[in-house]
């Protein structure tokens, strides 16, 4: 049977963001997610690839943002110690902000909407980590503000959850995440190459 996403049945398009014309959002590319607790599978590959997006993003000359997640002193996500600090091959340059949330949203008690809003984009490009929850709670809280959000999948990564005594892969719910986003909330690209 045919599947007809919440998109195509709301007239929404499935053309990527030009990153000329995109706001980039890097979610969450801290250095607890490469290792111990927080360690998520197929990280290497999707930061390498955040590095290709960022780079492609520079060079478009699109207002990049970079968000973090601060857990509070002591705990894996936190952003003054070397634990919580963002990779240094995705590091902010000089000029780009840093936003700091609470929330798996990262419009949620942040100015990210306003700095969205100043770029003067109403395209947004994201990736990040962890796919199903940050990736996912942001992408919709972008779209359900205006925005149109484009996702570019491997920019994103995730780990194994189990649901109800079942074991998902951490493939199975990357993709169920993505999978849940293009069915609405923004068009979801394989690689950074596929963006405009």
């Amino acid at each position: 049977m045919p599947t007809t996403t919440l998109r195509t049945l709301n007239g929404l398009d499935e053309k990527p963001a030009a990153l000329a014309d995109a706001t980039l959002v890097l979610i969450d590319y801290q250095n607890t997610y490469m290792r111990g607790v927080m360690e998520l599978d197929g990280w290497q590959e999707a930061l390498d690839a955040a590095a290709d997006l960022l780079a492609r993003a520079r060079e478009a000359g699109s207002t990049v943002i970079h968000v973090i997640n601060d857990g509070g002193e002591g705990t894996p996500y936190d952003i003054r110690a070397e634990i919580g600090g963002i990779h240094p091959s995705v590091a902010p340059a000089e000029g780009e902000p840093v936003v700091v949330k609470q929330a798996p949203d990262a419009f949620v008690g942040t100015g990210l909407g306003e700095l969205i809003d100043a770029a003067g984009h109403r395209d947004v490009v994201v990736a990040g980590f962890m796919t199903h929850l940050c990736v996912a709670f942001t992408t919709a809280g972008a779209f359900l503000r205006g925005n149109r959000p484009t996702v570019v999948a491997a920019a994103c990564a995730t780990r194994p959850l189990e649901s109800a005594g079942t074991r998902l892969a951490a493939a199975e719910v990357h993709r169920a995440a993505l999978a849940t986003i293009g069915d609405l909330y923004g068009v979801v690209v394989e690689s950074p190459a596929a963006l405009g």
